[in-house]
């Protein structure tokens, strides 16, 4: 049957190829099957397979399915492990951390999050390390959930760059530390919190490998060549490139704190990263209806702001992501090339994937706003 070529998910990749745009439901249900195939349990493989659905109907592509490509051969290689559960643990000084045991760290970091609430609630500020995991996710999504709880959280995370160089320091052309992300969550106003999720890198890791997957173009400025040239060809980064740091100096600086936080603090990566969780409560400094009705006002004189030229609007950090959520109707845009993957590897485990990519089952996706963050 002819596939259906539709308009993507407006994105910071050049795509060569045509989208599909999937129920998100079917592609949740696919995915669920993948992971408890790969040896996750049923609880692990429903919560994964739920946030990277969740992650494209955000319009955050490079955190959203492409990702069980690369889970699929971290549990393969035994870079990650499948079959195991966080779990929290307390050190006799009273350290609190989350220990995800060398599994998909995304149950991990919910985890992570979950408890730090509890905490903050119970004494107004919770610190808590989460040691041992895999990739952790869209960060946005916990430290909304939490912001809608009257938290305000700060994630920042790190290590283990023996492995991950992506990342040149400003002023250098050699990729030496990862793409360190920071993740800051408030309560906001009428439109729901403000979530600032980054990589300190010009574009983060995910987008390559994005791009790579789906044969896309990466954007200028973004990413170096061995010999420190400008490239758009994510094989240039795989041989031997490096991305650029956000910011210059300042996306330099910020990689290289969430270094020493994740390593020479936390100590010694067990698997993917190290990272700091810290939750405030945010009610024992201003009541609920006060703080929104102040943080309104702020947030409203911002998006009434003259747009510059070249710009539609001022936007609000996390505001795109529920309105490209409440504009998908259900449905995520994919690359067809990368959807394609993902069916070689379910059939690759034993798995039955019915082609269904026709028309009828995957009409066009609505237009939904511009989605360019990290």
């Amino acid at each position: 049957m002819p596939k259906a070529a539709v308009t993507p998910t407006r994105s910071k990749l050049e795509f060569r190829g045509a989208h599909l745009s999937l129920p998100a439901d079917d592609a949740t249900a696919r995915l669920e099957g993948i992971f408890r195939a790969l040896g996750s349990t049923e609880h692990i493989a429903e919560e994964v397979a739920a946030h990277l659905v969740d992650a494209n109907l955000c319009g955050v592509e490079s955190h959203g399915v492409v990702r069980a490509l690369q889970y699929a051969g971290q549990f393969r290689s035994g870079y990650m492990r499948a079959g195991v559960e966080p779990i929290v643990k307390e050190s006799g000084a009273g350290r609190r951390e989350v220990d995800g045991q060398g599994g998909i760290g995304i149950p991990a970091m919910q985890m992570a999050f979950d408890e730090g609430c509890r905490l903050a609630r119970a004494t107004g500020v919770a610190a808590l390390a989460v040691r041992n995991v895999g990739h952790t996710g869209r960060h946005g999504a916990f430290a909304e959930a939490a912001a809608n709880e009257g938290m305000l959280t700060f994630l920042m995370g790190g290590g283990n760059r023996q492995t991950w160089r992506q990342v040149a320091p400003h002023g250098g052309r050699k990729a030496l530390l990862p793409t360190n992300p920071w993740c800051i969550g408030i309560p906001g106003g009428a439109r729901g919190p403000v979530v600032l999720d980054f990589a300190t890198s010009k574009i983060a890791g995910g987008w390559i490998y994005a791009a790579h997957s789906a044969g896309a173009l990466l954007p200028e400025g973004c990413v170096i060549d061995r010999d420190g040239n400008p490239t758009r060809d994510p094989e240039d980064y795989f041989a031997g490139g490096a991305i650029l740091p956000s910011g210059e100096h300042k996306g330099y600086g910020l990689a290289l704190m969430a270094e020493l936080i994740a390593e020479a603090m936390l100590g010694p990566v067990t698997a993917e990263a190290n990272w700091l969780l810290i939750v405030i409560d945010a009610t024992r400094f201003r009541d609920t209806l006060g703080m929104a009705r102040t943080a309104e006002e702020i947030l409203a004189e911002l998006r009434h702001c003259p747009p510059a030229p070249g710009f539609s609007s001022v936007d609000i950090p996390g505001e795109r992501e529920r309105a490209h959520h409440a504009t998908s109707k259900g449905r995520i845009s994919v690359p067809e090339a990368t959807w394609a993957q993902i069916g070689d590897l379910a059939r690759s485990l034993g798995l039955a994937w019915e082609d269904r990519n026709s028309t009828e089952a995957y009409p066009p996706m609505p237009d939904a706003p511009d989605i360019t963050k990290e």
